[in-house]
């Protein structure tokens, strides 16, 4: 009797003690995505911030990068130098960060220059520094017109990838 008891009673902490653990780790699993979900949360708001701090900066031509550049990866410089010369077909992409609503974005375009002067200057903006919604955008924008893609085909494609999980769209007109 005495070890019928023993049983019991080690089959009773066994089940308390699986009981703990599986509490715990569904306490720590409910931790890690509130964690998560604050960081998302924050990362947006910094995003949001910065983005109407973006720095503006004039050169020659598109063809001179800005100086807020200088110390940035070599991939970097060559979105923004892909940018540059390829307005009409960022014109007519949108932007996906919320760059619209926080920065007055109307397309991918204006994520990397602010304004194109009449006299062949341009005034770059940093905001594309900053998102890599910003950058992936344009840098797949051009791939795929190099390969051939219709504006169109590219304005479909951005907006399938990214219809869901990411800010609202900037108010780019239809193709």
């Amino acid at each position: 009797m005495f070890q019928l008891h023993k049983q019991s009673l080690f089959v009773l902490i066994m089940l308390v003690v699986s009981i703990f653990s599986v509490a715990c780790a569904n306490t720590n699993q409910e931790k890690v995505s509130k964690e998560k979900t604050s960081q998302t949360t924050k990362d947006h708001e910094q995003h949001s911030e910065v983005a109407s701090g973006d720095i503006r900066e004039e050169t020659a031509s598109n063809e001179v990068l800005p100086e807020f550049l200088k110390d940035k990866p070599e991939e970097m410089q060559t979105i923004y130098t892909n940018a540059a010369q390829n307005k009409e077909l960022l014109e007519n992409i949108p932007c996906y960060c919320g760059c619209g609503e926080s920065a007055g974005h109307k397309n991918n375009y204006d994520c990397f220059i602010y304004e194109n002067k009449e006299d062949g200057k341009v005034v770059w903006d940093d905001h594309g520094t900053k998102c890599g919604v910003c950058l992936e955008i344009a840098d797949q924008s051009v791939s795929d017109l190099k390969s051939g893609k219709s504006i169109k085909q590219i304005r479909q494609s951005i907006d399938e990838k990214y219809k869901s999980g990411y800010a609202k769209p900037t108010p780019t007109p239809e193709v």
